[in-house]
């Protein structure tokens, strides 16, 4: 049977394959293990290797030849120009590569991109001080990430110029993520100025901007997306730049520190129409923000609230009332969903048209209350209560009954849902896709449902 498949037929089919069946299939046989390995469009390796090694390294990659995405976690410090090339020259069809977290040098970048040049995204560790001129090496680049190494001599303000004043050229960049700026960084002055055709921008760990505010604003005023995660030195002039410079934010994510005022303001007096909204601030969010919500971001349709101790259900009632039209609802963690009898209830009375919800670890979370929420919550295909260690059977039993439409549910780490409701839920779910739960807790019958069904379960 297998000598009657031809080659392109059993590449189509291990593309189709889970991750998990890898192992399996490269063992069969030797035809197998290279047109398996063929087939791989996308392939992640962790390493330590001793410099010797990489040729090895370069001689397995080749044996990938329509890699297209390649991500290389390599401890060599920093990556040699020379074994750098001998690596990428036996992945020509690269369109995506991650490089961490040894540094980079500028030397290795240009032979990159000249390895490279159809590159569209590109994630790298470069050392201090900053100099950015490289990317004009890269003309396709749509998404680049850029982490930073170890303290190194920093630069001034003015010293820095002389490295961009040679090129007034834009760049393509669609997305950037910035990963542990400092915060007498500069450098990145050059970059904003460039980016005028930025969709998403990320900041991680960032006490800093690396340039002026005056340049950064350059990149803001198309931007759509911007994530600010651990971030807490820079949120409030960030907030007050994207309320004066940008009007086409439509998704804001805060995590992990965040302003007060900053945020009032920005709620009250933005010129964007904001449709998703992630936050992260157990110390930073209160009710004065959910009613600010309420009053001003009219257009929200995604609602994503994490640790959030601060709010009461006073605040999340007059969000309710304001986004009848919510689409997707998060409140993970938060104690007020426990601390608050009937919440939930009111909460699916005026959000029924909900497709998402995630309630996850929400630990004391009881049956009464979620059931009251499912009653009305009935166009739902998502949803999500991982670590709600208190929903039994009676759970399952009303997810069935009130949310006909469900297609991915994710009950991890319920401790009261046993392997008999798993069943009953996996067999009678009409529309389900994908289950999240513990192995321990599939019976062979489940599983049998899950196959026969095409359900795709994650353990």
């Amino acid at each position: 049977m297998e000598k009657s498949l031809y080659d392109e037929v059993l590449q189509e089919i291990f593309q189709k394959l889970p991750s998990s069946c890898s192992s399996s299939v490269s063992l069969v046989s030797k035809r197998w293990l290279r047109l398996f390995r063929s087939s791989r469009a996308s392939l992640s390796l962790r390493l330590s290797p001793h410099p010797s090694l990489l040729p090895s390294l370069s001689t397995f990659l080749s044996h990938h030849p329509f890699l297209s995405s390649l991500s290389l976690s390599l401890s060599l410090s920093p990556i040699p120009s020379s074994h750098l090339l001998s690596l990428i020259s036996s992945c020509p069809n690269l369109l995506s590569l991650t490089l961490s977290p040894a540094p980079l040098s500028l030397s290795s970048l240009l032979s990159l991109s000249s390895a490279l040049p159809r590159l569209t995204s590109l994630s790298i560790t470069l050392p201090r001080p900053i100099s950015l001129t490289w990317l004009l090496s890269f003309p396709c680049l749509k998404q680049l990430t850029l982490s930073f190494s170890s303290h190194q001599a920093h630069v001034t303000p003015e010293e820095s110029q002389h490295f961009y004043a040679e090129s007034q050229l834009g760049l393509a960049l669609e997305t950037l993520s910035l990963v542990g700026l400092c915060g007498d960084d500069w450098g990145l002055g050059w970059l904003y100025k460039r980016c005028t055709s930025l969709k998403k921008l990320s900041l991680h760990s960032c006490q800093g901007i690396g340039a002026s505010y005056s340049s950064f604003v350059k990149c803001l005023q198309g931007l759509h997306s911007i994530e600010l995660r651990t971030c807490r030195t820079v949120v409030y002039a960030i907030l007050l730049e994207l309320r004066e410079h940008s009007s086409s934010l439509n998704s804001l994510l805060v995590h992990d520190g965040g302003s007060r005022e900053g945020l009032l303001q920005f709620f009250s007096q933005s010129r964007s129409t904001l449709h998703k909204l992630d936050l992260r601030l157990p110390l930073d969010l209160n009710n004065d923000h959910l009613l600010a919500m309420a009053l001003y971001l009219r257009g929200l349709s995604v609602l994503r609230l994490q640790s959030c101790c601060l709010v009461s259900g006073e605040g999340l009632k007059a969000l309710a009332v304001s986004f009848g039209g919510l689409e997707e609802l998060a409140l993970v963690n938060c104690d007020v969903v426990e601390r608050e009898p009937g919440l939930l209830a009111t909460l699916g009375q005026h959000l029924r048209k909900l497709r998402k919800l995630d309630l996850s670890h929400n630990e004391m979370l009881l049956d009464k209350e979620f059931v009251s929420m499912l009653f009305s919550c009935v166009c739902l295909v998502d949803l999500r209560v991982r670590g709600c260690k208190e929903l039994t059977t009676v759970a399952v039993a009303s997810m069935l009954r009130s949310c006909k439409s469900l297609e991915n549910v994710d009950i991890m780490q319920c401790l009261g849902i046993g392997s008999e409701a798993v069943e009953l839920f996996v067999k009678n779910a009409s529309r389900l896709r994908r289950v999240e739960v513990e192995g321990s807790k599939l019976s062979d019958a489940a599983k049998m449902w899950a196959s026969s069904k095409f359900v795709q379960v994650v353990v």
